[in-house]
C-alpha cells in the first residue's frame, strides 16, 4: 500500500492542514532533558530560597542568586584538601544527595512530559471508539492505531509469552535510528534487546 506525498503549494497548507519538518521533533527531543534539568535547577533554587532562615537570608544575599551548578563546584571543591576539616566531606555527600535528586526530579518531569503527550493523543483519537475492557484490544488500539499515527508504519510484530507480557517489535524504530553508541555495542545492545525464548 504506497501513500502518496501531497504536493507542496501555497493553496494546500492552511492553519488546519499544516506541513511540519520531521527535524522539529528531533530538535525538541533534543532539548527537552537539558530543559528538565534548568527547571529542576531553578525549582530547586526556589525552594531553598523559601525553606532557609529569615536570618540566613539577610547575611547571605550576595549569593543567592548563584546557580545549583555554582553551589556543586563550592561543594564538591571544599573537601578536597587533607585536614580540612568535617565540612568538606558533608558537603561531598550534599552535592551527591543533591544530584541524586535533582536526576529523579528530571526522570519524573519527563515521564509526566511524556504521559500528558500520550495522553492527549490518546484521547484525542480515541474519542469516537468504544472504551477498551481488556488488555487485548488497548494493544490492538496502540499498534493498529496510535502506532501508525504516530511513527505512520504498522507496527513489525506483536507477540505475547506465556506471563501474558505483550512484546511489540519494531526493526526500524525512527526515534532510535540517530541514537549514538560506543563501536560495536550497537549489536550487542540489540541482541540484550530481544525477548527470551
Amino acid at each position: 500500500m504506497a501513500t502518496q506525498q501531497p504536493e507542496l503549494s501555497s493553496s494546500s497548507t492552511t492553519t488546519t492542514d499544516p506541513f511540519v519538518s520531521i527535524s522539529c521533533l528531533d530538535f525538541l527531543l533534543i532539548e527537552l532533558v537539558p530543559m528538565a534539568y534548568r527547571i529542576a535547577a531553578e525549582l530547586s533554587a526556589r525552594e531553598e530560597d523559601w525553606t532557609r532562615p529569615i536570618g540566613a537570608l539577610n547575611t547571605t544575599t550576595t549569593t543567592t542568586g548563584t546557580s545549583s551548578r555554582a553551589q556543586d563546584t563550592t561543594s564538591t571543591t571544599g573537601g578536597g584538601g587533607g585536614g580540612g576539616g568535617g565540612d568538606g566531606g558533608t558537603a561531598g555527600s550534599v552535592a551527591i544527595v543533591d544530584d541524586e535528586e535533582t536526576r529523579e526530579a528530571v526522570f519524573y518531569r519527563l515521564e509526566m512530559l511524556g504521559y500528558r503527550v500520550g495522553l492527549g493523543i490518546t484521547e484525542r483519537f480515541s474519542r469516537d471508539k468504544p472504551r477498551s475492557t481488556d488488555a487485548l484490544d488497548t494493544i490492538k488500539f496502540l499498534c493498529k492505531d496510535i502506532w501508525l499515527l504516530v511513527f505512520r508504519k504498522q507496527i513489525d510484530n506483536l507477540k505475547t509469552n506465556h506471563r501474558g507480557i505483550y512484546v511489540l517489535t519494531d526493526n526500524a524504530f525512527k526515534p532510535l535510528t540517530r541514537m549514538s553508541a560506543e563501536r560495536g555495542q550497537g549489536d550487542s545492545m540489540l541482541a540484550r534487546a530481544q525477548p527470551v525464548r
